[in-house]
Parts: C-alpha cells; structure tokens; sequence
C-alpha cells in the first residue's frame, strides 16, 4: 500500500469525528499506515459509543488525540485523556469514549 508522505492528523480526526458523529453507531475508523506488520489507524467515538472486547495485536499503543476514553481490560477500566499514550496489554481489551474522542490506535501484527 502507498502512502502519502505526510498525514495531516487534524484532518483525518475532524473528517472521521464528522463521520463517526452521522452514523448510527457512533464511530469511524480509517487505516492510515499498512507497513508490514505495522498499522496506525484514526478511530473517532461519540460520546457513549464503544468498541466491544476485542483480541490484542501483537504490541499497540492508543495515543488519545482528542477527547477521554477508557481500555476496559478484565472488568477494570483505564482512562486515557487527550495527548495521553497507552500502552495495550496482550489481554483482550475494548474502547468506551466517554467524550467525543479521536484515538490513533498503532498496532504491530503477525
């Protein structure tokens, strides 16, 4: 896959907050970066919205672009605040926004 050389993040995050705010289920997601076995991915959540518990890649880091949301890991839950990075553990883990919230999720795959 080829990719621009440079990426606006404001852009993509107020073009998928926009998006995710239409839908109905209250999110947008668009890959950014597919390297090999690295993925950066933009996902933007309405207030309220979340990802499902989900498998964890091989390594990830959520960087918080704009707005609060928590990993919810084994029933607890991690909040992550805006210019916030966190490491995802290997457990299955989801996404709950509790504000409009823009993440970059950077993951490494098999």
């Amino acid at each position: 896959m080829t990719e621009p050389a440079h990426i606006d993040l404001n852009a993509v995050a107020d073009e998928h907050a926009a998006k995710a705010a239409d839908s109905p289920h209250g999110r947008s997601a668009h890959l950014l970066l597919h390297d090999g076995v690295l993925r950066q991915t933009v996902i933007a959540l309405t207030a309220g919205s979340a990802l499902d518990e989900h498998n964890a890649p091989v390594a990830a880091s959520l960087q918080v672009l704009r707005g609060r949301v928590s990993l919810t890991i084994a029933g607890r839950r991690q909040e992550v605040r805006a210019g916030e990075l966190h490491v995802i553990p290997q457990d299955r883990h989801g996404l709950l926004a509790h504000t409009d919230a823009v993440v970059l999720l950077t993951a490494v795959t098999n």
